[in-house]
């Protein structure tokens, strides 16, 4: 054989072994990573995505928390493995959107090392205030902060929160003092003690202290009001109509996976949120699905990135 020839049926056979490898896929068990603690939300969301995999796919799916730098951890350790479609991330606001306008030499981009499979859920969020606030409405705290700029503490405890807080603050022409915590739990224990005036959270994790009448939620950030408050207004029928933000999740990929195993999982996420358990977590947890298919999914995620960017430049916090 000449050497030519060699070399073309050295590449055809190469060829149709990966061919081979990407229609068996998956043969082995698929590592979902989440860069957030076990009992977080996105946690609680990976692990129930995780399984609905499983049983589609025919392969487990091992859910492994990497928390720790505001995601950046299990996101660089997504980078890190093999583009063979075994290791999955399920990405959030936090690492897809928010780190890249606001951390500095980050070491990765979410737009060119990963693409995404499918958005998972979204969330909006609250401005609450302690029960026994003399706040009782959204005006009430825009009235107080305008007739004592910067006087007013604002509770956030990570850099997505912040930049709502900053957002609504300058559309309403108002001034807080940002306070920012590492925990939702420290930030939400010192709102309801009193030792600062308002902070922003999730829904579902301010609705316990809501419920047991120690924190008032004075609006929500969604499109629409929250189904679990229906009497709270949102911000964005309060005065402010371009007002929307959520928390939100999405599966992804390292950026190389071939089409045909990406494909696979993508018609496998459909099915996964279409299933009657995955609707009513969503249901029960006060979020809603995402269900947008690759190219939707990057297209909310640039958006939400010059959003994002936009609201940290006018707030002085751009890198």
């Amino acid at each position: 054989m000449k050497p030519m020839q060699f070399v073309v049926a050295l590449c055809a056979l190469l060829l149709s072994g990966a061919q081979a490898k990407e229609a068996a896929y998956p043969a082995q068990p698929i590592r979902l990573i989440v860069p957030f603690a076990p009992g977080s939300t996105s946690d609680t969301s990976g692990r129930l995505v995780a399984q609905q995999l499983a049983s589609r796919l025919g392969q487990a799916v091992t859910v492994d928390n990497m928390p720790g730098a505001d995601g950046r951890i299990g996101i660089m350790a997504a980078k890190s493995a093999p583009a063979d479609g075994y290791t999955l991330v399920l990405g959030s606001w936090t690492n897809l959107s928010v780190n890249p306008i606001l951390v500095k030499d980050l070491p990765y981009d979410p737009l060119k090392d990963f693409k995404p499979i499918s958005g998972v859920t979204r969330s909006m969020l609250g401005i609450a205030v302690p029960a026994n606030s003399p706040f009782k409405t959204l005006a009430d705290l825009v009235a107080a902060a305008k007739a004592e700029p910067g006087k007013l503490n604002f509770g956030n405890f990570a850099w997505g929160y912040r930049l709502a807080s900053e957002w609504f603050a300058s559309l309403a022409g108002i001034r807080f003092t940002p306070i920012s915590y590492k925990s939702t739990s420290q930030m939400n224990t010192d709102l309801m003690g009193g030792q600062i005036d308002v902070a922003i959270d999730g829904v579902a994790s301010l609705a316990p202290s809501v419920k047991a009448a120690k924190l008032r939620i004075l609006a929500v950030t969604g499109e629409k009001r929250h189904p679990e408050f229906p009497e709270v207004p949102t911000i964005k029928e309060s005065g402010y109509p371009t007002f929307a933000i959520y928390g939100w999740s999405a599966l992804m990929v390292r950026s190389e996976t071939s089409d045909a195993i990406t494909q696979r999982l993508v018609d496998t996420m459909k099915a996964v949120l279409d299933a009657p358990a995955v609707q009513e977590f969503a249901a029960k947890g006060g979020s809603e699905l995402l269900k947008l298919d690759p190219d939707r999914m990057r297209a909310f995620q640039t958006k939400e990135i010059q959003t994002l960017r936009a609201v940290a430049a006018e707030a002085g916090l751009a890198q």
